[in-house]
C-alpha cells in the first residue's frame, strides 16, 4: 500500500491562506507560497509517501488567459519548488507527482477544446518534466484529453497515472465518468497509451468503491488507486471549485478509513484524499495501512 496526500486547496483555505474564486489554490502560489510548502510538509509528516505539485489551478479557467500566458511557467515552478522544499525538510523518501490538471475546468468535459490542448499543456509539462518523479493526470472527465495530453509528454520513461472523476450517482449500478463515458472505454484508452495506474478522485467514496471493483475486473494488470472528496454528492451541473461546499460531517478520519479499507479489499494499492481530506485523515490511513 502506498499512501498519497490529501486535498491541498481546502487545506490552504482552512489555514487562512489567500483563497478566493476563481483563482482557487493557485492564489497562494504568488501570495503565500510558504503556506503551500507547509501543507505539503504536514501531509508528509502525517504519512503521505506521494505528494502532488500544487499547480492544479494554473490554467486559464482559474487564473485567466492573460495571467496564464504571462506567468504559467513561473507559477508551476513555484509549485514545484514548494513540493521539493517540503520533501527536503521532511528528510523522508517521498515521491513528487507532477500534476496534469483538467485543462478546461474540473468536471467540464463539455468545455473541452481539442485545438487548445497543446498550447495549454505544453508549458506545464515542460516546466514539470525535469523535476518530478512521475505524471498524475487528475480529476479527468474525458478520455480524449487524457490521450492527447499523454501524447505531449516527453519520452522520459516516467510513469503516467490517470485519475478519473466520476458521476456521484451510479448509472445502472455502474461507475461513469462525468463525460458519460464508461470504464470499458477508459480501459481501452489506458491500455493504448500504456498508463501504469488508474485512480479515481474528487467524487463520492461510495461510487469509488464500485469503480475499483469494476476496474479490477476489467483490467487486473493496472495498479489501482483512490482518493475521494469530502463533499456531499454533486448534481450533473456542478463545477468543482465553484465555491467552498460544506463537507460531509460523517467523513471523519475514522469513517474515511472504513471506505479506504473497502477500496483496499477491492484491489486498490494507492490511497489518499482529495478536497476536504486533511492531514488527520491521512494520518489515520498511514497508521492503519503501515502497521
Amino acid at each position: 500500500m502506498k499512501i498519497l496526500d490529501g486535498g491541498v486547496g481546502r487545506e490552504l483555505a482552512r489555514r487562512g491562506a489567500p483563497f478566493r474564486q476563481p483563482e482557487w489554490s493557485a492564489l497562494a502560489l504568488w501570495e503565500a507560497p510558504e503556506i503551500v510548502k507547509d501543507v505539503h510538509l504536514d501531509f508528509i509528516q502525517a504519512g503521505a509517501e506521494v505528494i502532488t505539485t500544487n499547480n492544479y489551478a494554473v490554467v486559464p479557467f482559474h487564473i485567466g488567459q492573460q495571467r496564464f500566458d504571462e506567468q504559467v511557467r513561473e507559477l508551476v515552478q513555484v509549485a514545484v519548488d514548494q513540493a521539493k522544499q517540503a520533501v527536503k525538510e521532511s528528510g523522508r523518501d517521498v515521491k513528487i507527482a507532477g500534476c496534469l490538471p483538467p485543462l478546461f475546468g474540473s468536471y467540464r468535459a463539455d468545455l473541452f477544446q481539442k485545438d487548445h490542448v497543446r498550447e495549454l499543456a505544453t508549458p506545464i509539462i515542460e516546466t514539470l518534466a525535469p523535476q518530478v518523479d512521475f505524471w498524475l493526470a487528475e480529476t479527468q472527465s474525458s478520455l480524449v484529453e487524457v490521450e492527447m495530453v499523454h501524447g505531449l509528454l516527453p519520452k522520459d520513461g516516467k510513469a503516467y497515472w490517470v485519475s478519473f472523476t466520476l458521476q456521484d450517482v451510479l448509472q445502472q449500478d455502474r461507475a461513469t465518468l462525468r463525460s458519460g463515458e464508461n470504464l470499458e472505454q477508459a480501459v481501452e484508452v489506458l491500455r493504448r497509451i500504456g498508463a501504469e495506474a488508474v485512480l479515481f478522485n474528487c467524487c463520492q467514496p461510495e461510487v469509488i468503491l464500485q469503480a475499483v471493483q469494476e476496474i479490477k475486473r476489467l483490467a487486473p494488470e493496472l495498479t489501482i488507486g483512490a482518493y475521494a472528496n469530502a463533499f456531499p454528492p454533486q448534481d450533473e451541473n456542478a463545477t468543482a471549485n465553484d465555491g467552498l461546499d460544506d463537507v460531509r460531517p460523517d467523513l471523519t478520519p475514522e469513517s474515511y478509513l472504513h471506505f479506504a479499507r473497502q477500496w483496499q479489499q477491492a484491489g486498490a494499492t494507492l490511497i489518499g484524499g482529495c478536497c476536504g481530506i486533511t492531514p488527520a485523515h491521512i494520518a489515520q490511513l498511514a497508521a492503519f495501512f503501515k502497521e
